[in-house]
């Protein structure tokens, strides 16, 4: 597949559209939280997640395709220039990383830890985990903080936390199907604390009272980047709160039922329940309790290149001269506001 010209006026709200279909069947969590974010943050939010998840499939493909991390960089610098692939998330990704000022380093860095993926890297330390986590989640909160409109380095820090206490929640909840994989994430220095031995675990992966110790010990974990990220939730646009804080509660109860489980991911797969969210949706709709010192916490050490990064950057006000493609920019701008009216009436 080769890479084409934006075509800017078409295909702008079908791609939306297919993006919102990926999110759907991708991430229940995430879905039902965006309904409470205002459309101005869901549609990029929705776009930016079907890149990161069609850039996350592509790995499946990396072991037998060795060029796939290069491709997935190509198709990033095409995205970048103004040229993405025929491909909707790459078409809405484009738009929403133009608009929003969306510094390249940022999804640079979640491909890295793609990359990291695909190569089947274990991590020594927590440290090292967090590093990771940073990639493959704590971009995603960057970028969703960046659609936002959110710049200061604060602000941005804590969406950082939030992705990578999710991340933390995913590999506790997931230490079974990642072993069946052939996949560790949880830090191999804990397990041989805990008594473990990482690769006669793997050989013959069961629950235990030693790994329950080091599942345990990484919710804790999470829970210490959830409390930071909280603070970050509390100072966030009035509309936003409600859909970042409900992905917030719902990811930290999946957690919660890894411990109702005795902390075994390995027998048994942690679910909330649709009843169980629900409930966690309209708790969100009270944003949590503002703790301004955990707000000017430092980044995790991991992510203080990616804060850089974002945090010295302007939304655009105006379209690069490279957009004017065919001399369509203005029509553009009026064909999105003509389909921002046109959903408006529909609602």
């Amino acid at each position: 597949m080769q890479p084409h010209s934006l075509e800017l006026a078409h295909g702008a709200h079908s791609d939306l559209m297919a993006c919102r279909a990926l999110l759907r069947d991708g991430s229940k969590s995430f879905y039902s939280a965006s309904f409470l974010l205002p459309r101005s943050v869901r549609e990029p939010a929705t776009a930016l997640y079907a890149f990161c998840r069609v850039a996350d499939d592509a790995i499946d493909v990396a072991a037998r395709h060795p060029g796939a991390i290069e491709m997935l960089h190509q198709r990033l610098h095409q995205a970048y220039i103004g040229e993405p692939w025929a491909i909707a998330s790459d078409r809405a990704f484009a738009r929403v990383a133009l608009q929003h000022r969306i510094p390249q380093e940022v999804p640079r860095a979640l491909i890295e830890g793609l990359a990291w993926d695909a190569a089947g890297r274990r991590y020594e330390t927590i440290d090292d985990l967090i590093a990771y986590a940073v990639r493959v989640a704590g971009t995603v909160g960057i970028m969703f903080a960046l659609a936002m409109n959110v710049r200061s380095p604060q602000l941005l820090a804590r969406a950082c936390d939030l992705g990578i206490a999710m991340q933390l929640t995913n590999i506790a909840r997931d230490v079974g199907e990642d072993a069946a994989a052939g996949r560790i994430y949880l830090p191999l220095r804990w397990m041989r604390e805990s008594g473990l031995d990482p690769g006669a675990w793997l050989a013959a992966p069961r629950p235990s009272s030693a790994l329950a110790r080091v599942v345990g010990r990484l919710l804790l974990t999470a829970d210490e980047f959830y409390r930071r990220a909280d603070s970050g939730i509390a100072a966030l646009p009035a509309l936003c709160r409600p859909g970042v804080n409900a992905a917030r509660l719902i990811y930290a109860e999946i957690g919660k039922e890894v411990t109702r489980n005795r902390h075994d991911s390995v027998s048994r797969r942690a679910v909330v329940s649709k009843e169980r969210k629900l409930a966690l949706i309209a708790q969100a709709l009270v944003p949590p309790n503002e703790a301004p010192l955990a707000r000017d916490l430092p980044p995790a050490p991991a992510a203080k290149f990616l804060i850089d990064a974002a945090s010295h950057l302007e939304p655009a006000d105006t379209l690069p001269a490279w957009w004017n493609l065919n001399g369509q920019a203005v029509r553009l701008i009026e064909i999105w506001e003509r389909l921002e009216r046109r959903e408006r009436a529909a609602l």
